[in-house]
């Protein structure tokens, strides 16, 4: 046995060995204090085994990094290939180790038999562990690659509750929890974007874990398209999970000297899912996303669901008077202002401003807006063509299809081809024409269907292909227009993974702008993305995806602590409406350094109540929204964390429910009341150990408490 390698960093360690032949192997990992190094000494006799009586002979390791089939390892493979049916079994060795940057180990390893190399590439300096494997071909002859996963995670055997998300088309984010069985647990997505329905994480706990109960370990894979997760029952009973590309037959063929290398998977451990969720949107602010001189996330005025496609400079030019005049930041064109695009039947492809709508071009509105003081965004749908186009009616060959297979529209649209370099010469040039000749601030990226019949000119299987052409595209732009902020749109939140997220400023968390839905939503959401990054936007009432009435109070709180918007024409108000409305943007805008930037936190749901919120020293902000009638008398009292609290220093806080809300309590006790208004101040230390008692409030309602040092009682 080799000596131990020990991966230390993201809150775990990883401790590694690197056999004569053979993956490497795993002899700990998780969130413990690290021994001493001759602790190490003994590290192969603690991880001998001896197999039953028909089993193998040798000392076969059990739990292993990217494991291969065939030579002892009986569970799922996860990388697997062949050439031309033969060298299916891989096995290597000669293992060598180089720390190529403080926090980041590289491993390579070679098959001198397949006559490939395997590197595994793992980085610890970060809030979670990332992980990614590249497989090259050192073979004169093709290699046919079925799987390569990017990353292994071991879990102890009662991390059998599994937590993933699924949902659909304005419902995205929702939790669902199973627990395993002795078999494979799979989740697969082969809709070729990130999609709606399996967003490409998982999480694994003891049964019940929660917000604060654990111990809890995951990941994340930082693709957009197509993706598996698998679960291995290993055979002493502990859990291995792998996370990678999901690929198509046939679809990575590696020639002599060519590599594949695999998106990053990232994975992390924590004492709870609070914490664990700490973990990954601190990394996704630190190494995930690029922001070089981006300030405070403006307040968003986004036009879709108070113009949609009747476009009128004169109203719309109104509409950013009335945006500017409530202090909205930020004014967003969407669809419906190139081609001929009165409706989602047409024009798709033809990115040239529709004379029509707009005789003298956009330079009237963007200088009308930028005139004001606010940003001019603008919404586009690259990816995509209605076959009524001129762009379609030139270029029917540039839809992604197979000959003899059906061009299968889905929103009226088809897919265009991005793996052709002429496509992406032609949408980059027209999308750097219009940035080029506006002062435009953001770009609102939508992609509004799922992939069918991908392939290629040639008729291979172009899935990955697609997914890498659309990142290669999105970072030709930003390099030619770094000024330019872009959004990851997708029918909503179709595309929020951290490979979006990594060239991308925010994410559009669903099309449904429902309060009530969006708690759900942006709850699970929250779990691996930072507020700031989360779109959310007041709409109107009745809500135009689910038709409920909310208060404004309702919607304006749920959407507070994200990146705020406002989706509804501002002209639809009425004064007092207007007014409400802009003092709760004031409110936001005074609160955005914490939201967006202090210690996030959420406590488990109980009777219907969701409760959340944001501290800083000296500062708490707690959200309580009543998603339905409750079932008790009496609501539970409000315990906050002990490390949350202690971020007052064990001075006395006084409580507060900042205009313009009006609280939506059914009854309130004078002692309550006096308490809430701020007239008492508390020790911090009691509101950890006997908590806040906020009355019963009506369903569909919420409450924004600010809690704040007091120097004196």
């Amino acid at each position: 046995m080799s000596a131990a390698r020990v991966i230390r960093g993201a809150g775990q360690t990883l401790v590694l060995t690197l056999p004569e032949r053979g993956q490497p192997r795993i002899a700990a990992w998780g969130a413990f204090v690290l021994p001493s190094e001759t602790a190490f000494r003994a590290l192969g006799d603690l991880m001998a085994r001896s197999s039953r009586i028909n089993g193998m002979d040798e000392n076969v390791p059990a739990a292993v990094l990217l494991p291969t089939g065939g030579m002892g390892f009986f569970g799922a493979p996860a990388i697997a290939g062949h050439r031309g049916g033969r060298d299916f079994l891989m096995e290597f060795s000669e293992w060598t180790e180089r720390e190529t940057k403080p926090g980041r180990t590289v491993l390579v390893g070679r098959d001198r038999v397949a006559e490939l190399s395997l590197i595994i590439e793992i980085d610890a300096s970060g809030s979670v562990l990332s992980m990614r494997a590249t497989l090259v071909n050192d073979g004169a002859d093709d290699f046919v690659l079925d799987r390569c996963m990017a990353g292994s995670l071991l879990v102890d055997a009662d991390h059998d509750e599994v937590l993933t998300f699924e949902g659909g088309w304005g419902r995205e984010f929702h939790a669902r929890r199973e627990r395993l069985g002795s078999g494979l647990f799979i989740k697969e997505n082969r809709r070729g974007r990130t999609s709606h329905d399996r967003f490409p994480a998982i999480i694994l706990g003891r049964p019940g874990f929660g917000e604060l109960s654990g111990p809890v370990a995951g990941l994340t894979l930082g693709w957009s398209g197509n993706h598996q997760i698998i679960v291995d029952r290993l055979d002493d009973g502990r859990r291995i999970v792998h996370a990678g590309e999901l690929f198509e037959p046939g679809e990575f063929v590696l020639a002599a000297g060519e590599a594949y290398t695999s998106p990053l998977v990232y994975i992390g451990f924590g004492r709870d899912l609070d914490a664990l969720a700490a973990r990954f949107r601190d990394h996704a602010r630190t190494k995930i996303l690029t922001w070089p001189g981006i300030g405070p996330r403006p307040v968003t005025l986004n036009t879709w669901e108070g113009t949609y496609f009747a476009h009128d400079l004169a109203n719309l030019k109104a509409q950013a008077d009335a945006a500017a005049a409530i202090g909205i930041e930020r004014f967003v064109l969407d669809d419906g202002w190139f081609g001929r695009r009165d409706d989602d039947t047409t024009s798709l492809g033809d990115w040239w401003v529709d004379p029509r709508k707009y005789p003298n071009g956009l330079g009237a509105l963007v200088d009308h807006v930028t005139g004001l003081g606010m940003e001019f965004g603008l919404w586009v749908e690259p990816e995509m063509v209605n076959p009524v186009s001129d762009l379609f009616r030139a270029h029917p060959d540039w839809a992604l299809q197979l000959p003899g297979r059906a061009l299968l529209p889905s929103r009226n649209q088809v897919v265009l081809d991005l793996t052709r370099a002429e496509v992406t010469d032609y949408l980059f040039g027209r999308i750097d024409a219009i940035l080029s000749a506006h002062r435009i601030s953001y770009l609102k990226w939508d992609m509004n269907r799922d992939l069918t019949a991908v392939g290629d000119a040639s008729g291979r299987a172009a899935t990955g292909g697609q997914v890498r052409a659309f990142y290669a595209l999105v970072d030709r732009i930003r390099e030619a227009h770094p000024h330019v902020e872009i959004e990851s749109c997708a029918s909503g939140g179709g595309r929020a993974d951290w490979g979006a997220l990594a060239r991308t400023h925010r994410v559009w968390t669903s099309d449904c702008t429902d309060a009530l839905e969006r708690l759900e939503i942006q709850r699970g959401a929250a779990l691996f993305l930072p507020p700031e990054v989360m779109g959310a936007h007041i709409s109107a009432s009745p809500n135009h995806q689910t038709a409920r009435r909310h208060s404004l109070d309702f919607r304006a709180i749920v959407a507070l602590p994200y990146h705020l918007g406002v989706e509804m024409s501002p002209l639809a108000l009425n004064a007092d409406e207007r007014s409400a409305l802009s003092a709760w943007i004031a409110l936001h805008k005074r609160l955005r350094p914490l939201f967006h930037g202090g210690c996030a936190f959420r406590l488990p749901d109980r009777d219907g109540r969701h409760v959340h919120g944001v501290a800083a020293r000296g500062t708490i902000v707690l959200i309580v929204a009543q998603a339905s009638h409750p079932l008790l008398e009496h609501p539970a009292p409000i315990r906050l964390p002990g490390d949350i609290v202690d971020l007052f220093g064990g001075e006395l806080a006084r409580l507060a429910l900042p205009a313009p809300q009006v609280p939506p309590f059914v009854r309130i006790h004078e002692a309550q009341a006096r308490l809430l208004r701020g007239e008492v101040a508390v020790p911090a230390a009691l509101i950890a150990t006997v908590g806040i008692t906020v009355p019963q409030m009506l369903p569909e309602s919420a409450v924004l408490i600010e809690i704040t040092r007091s120097a004196e009682g």
